[in-house]
């Protein structure tokens, strides 16, 4: 099968690349070039802006790919962009979107009044009514690296990509994403804490009793690799994540047995955290979703089990420390006051 990737180099695109390939596939990347990865030898690479799609138009008719997979469509004319180009050059387009796109989340980060929605989600529960959860009441500077999540919001993209028969969509809707990569290094802290010996790891109440549905990057990679190349997922939605999800508290104890870390899970309540560990979330919403869709439909399973994706993780933490650190989450002295304060 001739795949073409729109972006393919950052987090989790790579890992798709290699699984695709593996399986015998053509793969063609469109990107920008501005992100080095570790690809396989034959991936092809169209260099280019994803909003000049219509200036490659030659290559891709050349190409001729059968799916095409959107790896970053964050906005509804980016998925626009990508049915203009491809309505009868593909036969498919696979897009990945959020589990943001739910009204839980909107609730979760305060945006959307009401009571926690009932868990798990399906790919059926309701979505935000409220769209650009990141835009705020003053629009981001032009020259604001940030300025992008002004205007992103995957539930536009998700209604053009299934709206148009011409060219049948495919909806993934991705979990927290952990492991190797990870540039928002989501297990870093509570490992740093270990690795400095701190005697604790201090958790809000909520947060310790909150969860998420989590995915390991590779195991998300098979998940999106199987929709692409399995034609029952045309015009589908599938949630994809861990089929159990662990509170806040558990994945912390999970790393320290990992590490051999001999220190506690402190659960205090908010008014008695540092500052600098106080969240703004509402944990009364919890975003635990329902995978079974595509267990079911396309034989999804994982790859790799939890406790080796930790492990690999782990290391790839530990060798690739953020940068620059932010000094101020790690105000020790701080959490040693509040440990004094509940002793």
């Amino acid at each position: 099968m001739r795949v073409l990737i729109i972006g393919g180099t950052g987090f989790i695109g790579p890992a798709v690349v290699a699984q695709l390939v593996a399986s015998g596939h053509d793969v063609t990347l469109f990107h920008r070039g501005k992100t080095q990865a570790d690809l396989p030898e034959g991936v092809q690479h169209i260099t280019g802006d994803r909003r000049r799609l219509r200036d490659f138009s030659r290559q891709f008719q050349q190409l001729a790919p059968e799916v095409v997979l959107d790896m970053f469509p964050f906005t509804g004319s980016d998925a626009q962009e990508v049915l203009g180009m491809f309505k009868g050059r593909a036969r498919r387009v696979v897009a990945i979107s959020s589990q943001d796109v739910y009204r839980a989340y909107g609730r979760l980060i305060g945006t959307e009044p009401g009571e926690p929605d009932p868990l798990p989600l399906s790919e059926d529960a309701p979505l935000r009514e409220r769209l650009y959860p990141y835009r705020g009441e003053q629009p981001r500077p032009e020259d604001d690296p940030q300025r992008w999540m002004d205007d992103y919001d995957k539930i536009p993209a998700e209604q053009i990509f299934l709206g148009d028969p011409a060219l049948p969509g495919t909806i993934l809707r991705l979990p927290m994403v952990y492991g190797p990569r990870d540039d928002q290094h989501r297990f870093f802290a509570t490992l740093k804490r270990m690795d400095d010996g701190r005697p604790a790891n201090l958790l809000e109440e909520g947060i310790a009793r909150w969860r998420w549905t989590r995915g390991y990057v590779e195991n998300v990679a098979a998940a999106i690799a199987l929709a692409v190349t399995n034609e029952r997922a045309a015009g589908r939605i599938y949630n994809v994540g861990e089929p159990d999800t662990l509170t806040m508290a558990e994945w912390v104890r999970t790393i320290g047995e990992l590490v051999g870390w001999n220190g506690q899970v402190i659960v205090l309540p908010k008014g008695d955290m540092p500052a600098h560990l106080v969240n703004k979330l509402n944990t009364q919403q919890q975003l635990i979703t329902d995978t079974s869709r595509i267990r079911q439909e396309l034989s999804y399973t994982e790859l790799i089990t939890r406790v080796e994706a930790l492990r690999r993780t782990i290391a790839w933490e530990r060798a690739n420390p953020p940068e620059p650190l932010d000094a101020a989450q790690y105000d020790y002295a701080a959490e040693d006051a509040a440990l004094r304060r509940r002793d």
